[in-house]
């Protein structure tokens, strides 16, 4: 760790949390080094034993670092280990990973009372500042309040991990339609129309709508037009015609779009070709009502799936899961009430909606399922509704969606203004992630539901508290 490199070679110090939201964080720092202090390895090691979410992760990181450290001598784990190639570039310079026991050093470094965590790996940022004065180091934390005491403590460089990030601002994720300006057959010049079926699709130039991508939809001003982008190229835009107003007069177990939003969602949700349908928008747009009517038109009345599988992330769920009295369904009841509630919401006509209700989970085979108990399955023609989806991490999402086997539908609905995991923001959250990853697959298809119909005053609270 001797070397005397120019300012453009960091040292980045890694924080606990960005090894448990990323738990392979440690090879993204390509040529520059990467510095895990001792006290990190010391709170993996006590949170991989404990029955929460994270302990896998924290397992992960410690068998990646092992796999990287493994045959290091002490002299060699003092001086730095080479991380392995992220790239085939021969001429990339490889970085270093050092694990540094960050006991050794005074707390009068920056003076923070050494009996915590987070100090002692401030501590050692601070330390490796001033004696590697050529380096810049760089502590590298998710928590927003150590990050503020990292600078008061003197430490220039504090970043939040963002290698995983696909955006930098919330707003510029995709909403998976587009409005177009002015009425759209205004601004055609030359269009190929051709029936297939009871269905239209259109062939139009590439330059009438930028940026576009697979199953985004496109709206114009007028109100009338609406289509679905099946595939382009260079030249050619394919889109499938939908119409405003056929989209508004679909329905799915009684219940009818109330905006144009819903009406698209509708569309994506009964469509068999799509096998994801990401449903993202503020609480009270209709999401969970939507995806619950979609499965049981698709299950009981079309006979398409056999089951409707419930799961959803609950932060603290690995603990008390086991305390609460019953079967796994039983247990998982205080968390689906959201899913039962739009059930009797489904059945509010009928003479008895708690019958009605006990009725349509027994004949379409509703599963609730912790997500816990997801890994190790082999999902068949099911449709799959995983609710509240923001609380997720990427990795967590790629976990759930591998179970998914021949002839399964999955739903994933999340509101990114209500993440309560401690290590996610907007921007980190695996819901935002699938939304930008799976923008190019032709099986998947996203719609954010612009506007609260819950009602007048739940609109109100959304935009004013």
């Amino acid at each position: 760790m001797g070397k005397n490199l120019t300012i453009d070679h960091k040292m980045y110090v890694l924080d606990t949390n960005v090894l448990l939201h990323e738990p392979l964080a440690f090879l993204s720092f390509q040529e520059h080094d990467v510095i895990i202090p001792m006290t990190v390895l010391e709170e993996l090691d006590h949170i991989k034993d404990r029955k929460k979410d994270v302990s896998r992760d924290a397992r992960v990181a410690i068998r990646a670092l092992d796999d990287v450290l493994r045959d290091a001598t002490p002299e060699q784990m003092l001086e730095g280990v080479n991380l392995p190639m992220v790239s085939n570039e021969e001429s990339q310079q490889v970085g270093k990973l050092t694990i540094v026991n960050d006991h050794l050093y005074e707390e009068t470094v920056s003076g923070l009372p050494g009996n915590e965590n987070d100090h002692r790996i401030i501590n050692c940022a601070v330390y490796l500042q001033k004696k590697y004065l050529q380096e810049k180091v760089v502590l590298v934390t998710k928590d927003i309040n150590m990050r503020l005491k990292a600078k008061g403590a003197g430490l220039e460089y504090v970043e939040d991990y963002r290698t995983d990030q696909l955006i930098d601002d919330i707003s510029l994720l995709s909403s998976g339609y587009k409005r177009l300006d002015g009425d759209f057959w205004q601004q055609v010049k030359e269009c190929d129309s051709e029936q297939v079926g009871r269905e239209i699709h259109h062939t139009i130039p590439r330059d009438l709508v930028q940026d576009v991508f697979i199953n985004e939809y496109l709206l114009d001003e007028g109100g009338h037009f609406a289509a679905r982008v099946e595939s382009f190229d260079d030249q050619h835009i394919k889109l499938l015609d939908l119409g405003v107003e056929r989209l508004m007069s679909r329905m799915a177990w009684g219940i009818k779009p109330k905006n144009v939003y819903q009406s698209m969602a509708l569309q994506a949700l009964l469509d068999p070709n799509i096998e994801l349908v990401i449903l993202t928008g503020p609480a009270g747009c209709g999401k969970t009502l939507l995806a619950l009517a979609c499965a049981l038109e698709l299950v009981i009345e079309q006979g398409m799936y056999d089951k409707v599988i419930v799961t959803r992330n609950t932060p603290e769920i690995a603990e008390s899961i086991g305390y609460l009295p019953g079967t796994e369904e039983e247990k998982m009841a205080p968390w689906l009430a959201a899913i039962t509630d739009s059930l009797e919401v489904l059945h509010k006509g009928d003479e008895n909606p708690i019958s009605s209700r006990n009725y349509i989970m027994e004949k379409a085979n509703i599963q609730f399922k912790s997500i816990n108990f997801m890994r190790g399955r082999s999902i068949q023609n099911a449709i799959v509704i995983l609710d509240e989806s923001q609380n997720l991490t990427a990795s967590q999402l790629k976990t759930i969606i591998t179970r998914c086997g021949e002839g399964t539908k999955l739903i994933c609905s999340g509101n990114l203004a209500q993440i309560d995991s401690n290590y996610l923001t907007a921007v980190t959250s695996g819901l935002t992630y699938l939304v930008e990853r799976f923008k190019n697959f032709e099986g998947s298809a996203t719609v954010n539901l612009n506007g609260v119909v819950r009602s007048r005053l739940a609109s109100f609270a959304e935009e004013n508290l």
